[in-house]
């Protein structure tokens, strides 16, 4: 498997935990950093900076929702949560502070492989595809969205959205008016294979923090709509909005 040695950072404070994966995906390809706590995770982080974060909630000294605080507010860096914790409101949590994806413990570390390649494979279309885009501005009201550069403006102001948020926006874009499922969403953006069973909440949490960033009401938005028991789409681009 060729994966040129990708970076990934493994934060837990189980020991066992960090040297099973450490060896699992040292095996298959990747060069493996750990860390114990939050504390050690940050300083690892700037350190090593790696392609992608493997991020345990429960840790000493800072757990994994501060850790993925500090990482959103200067790095895009996809992180994917581990998580012991059964209530489905406090997975959701990590989604709102800006995670990518997460996992339940006990997981499956086939599937925790699965799913890292499926990250790497978005990284390396949206990579691509900044190079090679010749796409323009779409302008919509109050917001302007440069697909070239993968970059929002709401009243000319430069929103931050996460690569995900992104590459979500950039999908509903894409078919503008037509509904996509969330199953659907969830292949396209995240990379899941259709008959892998999948949290679908991991999508309506994104177009949650879209709407947040993007809409002037987001609880009554004007851009990213629902589609009542298909998933979502984006308003219709009509020649009242313009496309450069």
């Amino acid at each position: 498997m060729n994966n040129h040695r990708e970076k990934i950072l493994v934060v837990d404070d189980e020991l066992s935990i960090r040297r099973i994966l450490e060896t699992r995906l040292s095996l298959v390809g990747y060069d493996v950093v750990t860390a114990g706590d939050g504390e050690e995770a940050l300083l690892v982080y700037k350190k090593e900076n790696p392609r992608i974060i493997i991020l345990d909630i429960m840790m000493p000294k800072l757990d994994g929702y501060g850790v993925c605080q500090e990482i959103r507010r200067e790095s895009d860096v996809p992180i994917l949560m581990l998580t012991a914790l059964g209530d489905v409101a406090d997975r959701i949590t990590g989604l709102e502070l800006g995670a990518d994806d997460y996992m339940v413990k006990p997981f499956s570390p086939k599937e925790l492989e699965a799913r890292i390649r499926a990250i790497l494979r978005r990284l390396d279309r949206l990579s691509s595809s900044s190079q090679t885009s010749a796409s323009g501005i779409i302008s919509m009201g109050s917001i302007k969205i440069d697909t070239n550069r993968r970059q929002v403006y709401k009243h000319n102001e430069k929103i931050r959205l996460t690569g995900m948020e992104f590459s979500l926006l950039e999908l509903l874009i894409s078919k503008s008016g037509e509904p996509f499922s969330r199953s659907a969403i969830l292949q396209e953006v995240w990379g899941y294979t259709p008959e892998r069973h999948v949290d679908t909440r991991v999508v309506d949490v994104h177009i949650s923090r879209l709407r947040s960033k993007l809409e002037e009401d987001p609880s009554n938005p004007d851009l990213i709509l629902t589609a009542r028991g298909t998933g979502y789409l984006f308003q219709k681009i009509t020649e009242n909005s313009s496309f450069e």
